[in-house]
């Protein structure tokens, strides 16, 4: 058996080296994506189910169902619909559904789920909500869904718009 005290210890007498400390990061950490017209989202990691890359026959068409819904997707034995996210927030480019595989982010709320097809994945940040600001210059179709923004570039005015997945999931528009 061994007792030997530096060795329970790590056997180095430097316990606390600053340069190993991880810092911890700032804000919560956000899903950060596109749509086809190349603007960029953001949702809040906390409401997000599951991030797929789906070739598109994974996704049954439902014919008479409203033109924002791609079809439904069988997800562990569970079916959920597919929306085209672009679409759903007004925008006039459709996602290309013509290629090997289409991004669907599936969001949550107790025991509805959603997947929201988007054009590319941008991948994960920590984001600080304290710094949004108010959306500016939105689609009136776009606006109920926005929590805000940040400012990214302030000459080409580009900025990174944080959705409100509750709002997308209670939506109205699923109805029509």
């Amino acid at each position: 058996m061994i007792s030997k005290p530096d060795f329970l210890s790590g056997g180095s007498h430097d316990h606390f080296r600053p340069e190993l400390q991880v810092e911890s990061p700032e804000g919560e950490l956000h899903l950060r994506f596109y749509i086809p017209s190349h603007q960029e989202f953001a949702l809040p990691a906390t409401g997000i189910r599951e991030v797929m890359e789906l070739s598109p026959d994974r996704i049954t068409p439902i014919p008479n169902a409203s033109p924002l819904l791609l079809g439904t997707l069988n997800l562990r034995g569970r079916v959920i619909w597919v929306a085209d996210l672009g679409q759903f927030l007004g925008e006039a480019t459709a996602l290309n559904t013509d290629r090997a595989e289409i991004p669907v982010i599936a969001i949550e709320e107790q025991d509805t789920i959603v997947g929201l097809a988007v054009e590319e994945i941008g991948g994960m940040d920590w984001l600080d909500v304290q710094n949004l600001m108010l959306p500016n210059h939105v689609p009136d179709t776009m606006a109920p869904f926005l929590r805000g923004e940040w400012l990214l570039n302030a000459k080409n005015n580009q900025c990174l718009r944080l959705l409100d997945q509750m709002a997308i999931l209670r939506s109205a528009r699923w109805a029509g």
